[in-house]
């Protein structure tokens, strides 16, 4: 098989983390995250991984190191990575990101959509971030108008796929076997 890489990409709470898991568990993929690196640092800072100190760690290294300082870091674990033949990078947020990627070999974007109000009731529902089981819903609103979440509208039609998660988690397995089978990763 040739080596493809997957990046996925949408609006907080749409799926991308549930594509990511699905995408590791069935097909092996090799999972590179841009908000690990954050997540890390912020650990060994001792502080909360609240979204907003996410988002300010986020501005504070594109702002000192520039703007794609997340995605330079990830670009070289996966060209050093030669064991895996199916790569998935989650959390590309702006076009400075998917720069380091779109030229690779076999790369493709999948955006994963779903309303705004769907997204809200999950986020409320997971523990990712410390914050998101207490968050209001214009709290979530807010979230959305941060320079973190404002760019990543336009990856939407950079996407070759877009899956619409909307429905059962067996709907949105079903969408990503579908990519992958025109991906040819597998057959039908």
């Amino acid at each position: 098989m040739k080596k493809i890489i997957i990046g996925v990409t949408g609006e907080i709470a749409s799926g991308k983390d549930t594509v990511t898991q699905y995408l590791e568990e069935k097909y092996s993929a090799k999972k590179y995250r841009f908000s690990d690196t954050l997540r890390g640092v912020l650990s060994e800072l001792g502080l909360e991984e609240t979204r907003l100190n996410l988002h300010n760690l986020s501005t504070a290294l594109r702002h000192n190191y520039g703007e794609n300082i997340l995605a330079q870091g990830i670009q070289l674990r996966v060209i050093r990575d030669t064991s895996a033949d199916l790569i998935v990078i989650d959390g590309i947020r702006r076009k400075y990101d998917m720069d380091f990627f779109v030229d690779f070999p076999g790369f493709v974007l999948i955006y994963v959509s779903a309303p705004i109000e769907l997204r809200y009731e999950r986020i409320t529902k997971r523990h990712q971030n410390a914050d998101d089981q207490t968050k209001t819903f214009e709290e979530f609103q807010a979230d959305h108008e941060r320079e973190t979440e404002t760019t990543i509208l336009a990856l939407k039609e950079q996407a070759r796929f877009v899956i619409e998660n909307t429905g059962s988690l067996e709907d949105l397995r079903a969408s990503v076997d579908k990519v992958l089978e025109e991906l040819e990763v597998i057959k039908n």
